[in-house]
Formats: C-alpha cells, sequence, structure tokens
C-alpha cells in the first residue's frame, strides 16, 4: 500500500539525509506493506545537490539514482556553469543557514575554493563571516576580473555586521564618556578651570582661604574629541579569521567616533599598522590583513606601547590565541607593565559568535592573574565590556558579572 503523507514525509527525510545507498535498507526496516521511497522533483534536486557534496563522487553533480559510495560524477572537475546552477539550487531549496554550511563544506570537502575566482559564480555564493575569510586567504591569487565582486561580497557582510553592532557600541561609548546623563554636574574633566576660577575670584573666602565657586565653567562639549585612545592589536594567524573581521568592524566604528582616537595594528612575525585604511573603509583594513604565517606577540605589543601618551586614557585590545612565537616572557611583563601604567587592558581570545576557541591556556592565565581579563567574547557583549573600561570599572569583575568565563 501507498505510506501516508506523514510517512513519506518522514522517509523522504531520512532519504535526503542518509543518501541513495541507504534507500533499500530504509524500505526493509518500514512495513513491507509500504511501497519504495519516491522523492518529489524538489526532493530529488535537493538530493542531487547534497550528493555532490557529501558523497564519494569525484564531480560536481551526483546523477539520479546514483549509489552514494559508489555513483559516477560527472567528470573531474565541475565547470563554472554547473557549479552557478548548482549554487542556485541550493539557495533556493535550502534554509539560509543551511546554504552557508553546505557552501562551505564545498569549499572544504570538495577543495572548489578556486571557482571562487570566476565572477559569475562567486555573484551566486551567499555572503556570510566564513566565506569573507576564505577570500581574505586567497586575496593574492583572486584575478583582477574577479576583485571587484569579492570586493562588493565582503562589503555587503561588513555592512551587515556594523549594523548588528554599531548602535549598541555608540550607546556604550556615549553613556559612558558624557557623564551629564548619570550626575547633575558635567564631567569633571570637562571643567574650564581657568575660566572658572576668574569668574569667581569674588567669591573668595577669607577665613578659609579658598574660592568657593558659586558657577563651574564647562568646554563645549562638541569641541571635545579624542577623551581616549582605544588601540586594536590583532593576530592575523589563519585560525583567527572570524575575530579578524568582527575586530575590523569594531575598529571602524571606533575610528568613526571623535570621542575615541583609535589606533589599528595587525600582526604575524612582522607588524603592520592599518590605522589609515581603517578609518577610510573597513573592507580597505579587511584587505590590508594577511592570514596565516607565525606570530610575535610581543613585538606587535612593543609596537603598539609607542601610541599611549595617557595610560590611565588608554584602552588596549589584544586579539590573540596567545600561540607565542616571539619572547612569552617579555610578553608576559610587557602586558604587566601596561596595566600597572594604568591602561585598561583586555585580551579577547576570540571575537566571534563561535564556541570557544583553541589558545594558549597557560599564557591566558598568567595574563589574567596580571590583570588582563583573557576571555572568548561574543560581539553582542563587547560593548558592554567598552563602556565599563571607559567607565573606569575593574574589568575582571565586570567580566565575571556578565557571565563571561575567565582563563
Amino acid at each position: 500500500m501507498n505510506p501516508t503523507h506523514d510517512e513519506q514525509k518522514r522517509l523522504s527525510r531520512w532519504r535526503l539525509i542518509l543518501g541513495a545507498e541507504a534507500e533499500q535498507q530504509l524500505e526493509r526496516q518500514t512495513s513491507s506493506e509500504i511501497e519504495g521511497i519516491t522523492l518529489t522533483e524538489e526532493e530529488r534536486i535537493m538530493d542531487q545537490a547534497l550528493a555532490a557534496i557529501y558523497d564519494d563522487t569525484s564531480g560536481h553533480e551526483a546523477q539520479s539514482g546514483n549509489n552514494r559510495n559508489g555513483g559516477k560524477g560527472a567528470g573531474k572537475g565541475p565547470s563554472s556553469p554547473t557549479l552557478t546552477r548548482w549554487l542556485g539550487d541550493v539557495r533556493t531549496f535550502f534554509p539560509e543557514d543551511v546554504v552557508s554550511i553546505i557552501q562551505n563544506d564545498a569549499m572544504e570537502r570538495k577543495g572548489w575554493k578556486q571557482l571562487l575566482f570566476e565572477p559569475e559564480v562567486l555573484a551566486q555564493v551567499k555572503p556570510d563571516i566564513t566565506l569573507v575569510g576564505t577570500l581574505m586567504a586567497l586575496k593574492g591569487k583572486i584575478p583582477e576580473k574577479t576583485k571587484e565582486t569579492a570586493r562588493l561580497l565582503i562589503q555587503s557582510v561588513v555592512d551587515d555586521l556594523v549594523k548588528r553592532l554599531e548602535q549598541d557600541m555608540r550607546r556604550a561609548v556615549t553613556g559612558a564618556l558624557n557623564r551629564r546623563q548619570h550626575s547633575p554636574l558635567p564631567s569633571l574633566s570637562g571643567i574650564d578651570w581657568k575660566r572658572t576660577i576668574q569668574r569667581n575670584l569674588k567669591h573668595y573666602n577669607q577665613e578659609r582661604r579658598q574660592i568657593i565657586p558659586e558657577k563651574f565653567y564647562y568646554f563645549d562639549r562638541a569641541r571635545r574629541s579624542h577623551e581616549w585612545k582605544v588601540i586594536i592589536d590583532i593576530d592575523q594567524s589563519g585560525s583567527m579569521a572570524d575575530s579578524i573581521i568582527w575586530a575590523s568592524v569594531t575598529a571602524s566604528i571606533f575610528a568613526s567616533m571623535p570621542a575615541l582616537d583609535t589606533r589599528v595594528v595587525a600582526f604575524d612575525t612582522s607588524v603592520v599598522d592599518l590605522t589609515e585604511q581603517c578609518n577610510n573603509d573597513p573592507v580597505d583594513m579587511l584587505f590590508g590583513i594577511q592570514l596565516g604565517g607565525g606570530t610575535n606577540i610581543d613585538k606587535s605589543v612593543a609596537y603598539c606601547e609607542q601610541f599611549i601618551e595617557e595610560p590611565k586614557k588608554t584602552l588596549f585590545i589584544l586579539i590573540s590565541d596567545l600561540y607565542e612565537g616571539g619572547s612569552q616572557a617579555r610578553l608576559i611583563r610587557r602586558m604587566r607593565e601596561l596595566k600597572e601604567a594604568g591602561v585598561k587592558t583586555l585580551c579577547l581570545l576570540a571575537l566571534s559568535d563561535e564556541g570557544k576557541p583553541f589558545y594558549d591556556k597557560q599564557l591566558a592565565q598568567k595574563f589574567t592573574r596580571d590583570g588582563t581579563p583573557s576571555f572568548a567574547c561574543t560581539p553582542a557583549l563587547l560593548p558592554a565590556l567598552v563602556e565599563g573600561a571607559l567607565k573606569g570599572q575593574d574589568l575582571s569583575d565586570l567580566v565575571k558579572r556578565l557571565g563571561i568565563a575567565i582563563d
């Protein structure tokens, strides 16, 4: 007899998950009276799309009825039109979050990264943060004809990430620096002392030998800028791709705020200052990143020290998995000295929506012991951390209150 609608739906789902090879096994495990599994036209296209990635086939498009472990492919190298059609099928028949997974599996399992060099193929790809990381890693190989398409794709992802983060970050910085919102008096750091003293000389108290001001005068808030220095020091290791993208977006938001003087540095065994690119365009900054290579964190921190003019008005954010190739002892000492001088220091082992990263746990613990909290952070929690730092809060306590595990 024919299966019910629910039975057919359940069987079809398992068939799509397990592939053609499992079809006979599925039929044996169901009622002997139920006829074979029948895929709809839409399900057949979905099955072929999945087979192209997850079957042991050598080519792009699995042929109808092929056994998943023994079927023939459509050739040893997928043509650009074929891949474009496959991308279209995937985006049509699968949810967005699933599209990203399948798309990234295609590049990793089938080695299709080189096909991103074709503009017509790249135009069909769903933009996401993982794909941006792939393009960053391949940027030296991207031909001229594809660069503009790649840039537009990266721009779309960056724009989306900025939308997610910018409003909360601006609110956090403004709330921390504009103390008028939290006190009946404007910020103490904004007092015009010379004018206040001159205008209140008539209120000098002979008995107490003090000027008792009747009115305080403040600098125009709009004229004040660069109240805090923010230095973002970014590890260019290949494993840090997602963190680099989020760090670039964060740095571009900081750079657009007059109250912050933002410096952006990237490093492997050498150090690259990306401040100018960040000020102009975060996409330019990402193209200035070179994923991979060794790591010398100590060298980068030493470079960043030259920008610290007022330690107590400086926030230093190191974004790294802490696998140090330079002098670990010197790095620990350098970070400790920054903290002791009054610099607000943070070490983000990862800045992404992903799970807990791989990192040097011992070095992270030493940093934390010396007063530099070291932890993985999601972008959603970063504004609260920045606000706390600018308000002068103890960052270790703040991190714990936010429920973040410190290493």
